[in-house]
């Protein structure tokens, strides 16, 4: 049987468009960018506008507003030396003192400068006319527990002793305690993390002032 001359060229044609669209798909394949999979292209689609005067964007019938509530924000200012911390909320105002400012290794007993230091944190206490002071006392992780919980009640209770006579006000209560190394605020496992955690907090409501 003789093929048919034109039916032949119609074949021909048909493979070589065939073999043409496959080129061109993987040549399309191999420069996608695996960081830019198919699909992430940015859309060209114009922004949604929104109508303010949609009725279905008000309140329902009867329906309030959440009481307005005012976020707590903390402020904390550090020396230079980083022997004093205060940090300041929206319902505290707390201050950190370092216990090598105010005590001698491993003792209970203030130095000099520490008095001035307590002098200052009692006229802040007058100023926002705070009735309630929380002293609390902290140590690191060196020795035993049981050494640094009574270290730092004893540290605390110093510090109190020397708020108490500045202040000279019977209506304020004082809540002291030790923590030992409880709750430190850097790691331990440096010499620059254990001194922050040696240290005495001073805490009063934020009143006024």
């Amino acid at each position: 049987m003789t093929p048919n001359p034109r039916l032949t060229a119609t074949l021909a044609l048909t493979t070589a468009l065939l073999l043409a669209a496959t080129d061109l798909s993987l040549a399309h394949a191999d420069d996608t960018s695996p960081s830019e999979p198919p699909g992430t292209e940015p859309s060209a689609t114009a922004p949604v506008k929104v109508d303010p005067t949609d009725p279905d964007l008000k309140l329902p019938e009867g329906a309030t507003l959440a009481e307005p509530k005012v976020l707590d924000i903390k402020s904390v200012v550090e020396d230079q030396s980083g022997d004093e911390r205060r940090e300041d909320t929206n319902a505290d105002v707390t201050f950190a003192l370092q216990a090598e400012v105010l005590f001698g290794k491993d003792s209970a007993k203030l130095g000099g400068e520490a008095k001035a230091r307590i002098a200052t944190i009692a006229e802040e206490v007058r100023k926002q006319h705070a009735t309630q002071v929380r002293v609390f006392g902290f140590t690191d992780n060196l020795g035993s527990s049981a050494h640094g919980d009574v270290l730092s009640r004893q540290r605390a209770n110093a510090v109190q002793a020397v708020l108490d006579q500045d202040l000279n006000d019977p209506d304020i209560t004082f809540d002291v305690r030790g923590y030992g190394e409880q709750y430190p605020i850097a790691d331990n496992s440096t010499e620059e993390g254990r001194k922050k955690n040696r240290r005495v907090e001073v805490t009063f409501p934020r009143t006024g002032g």
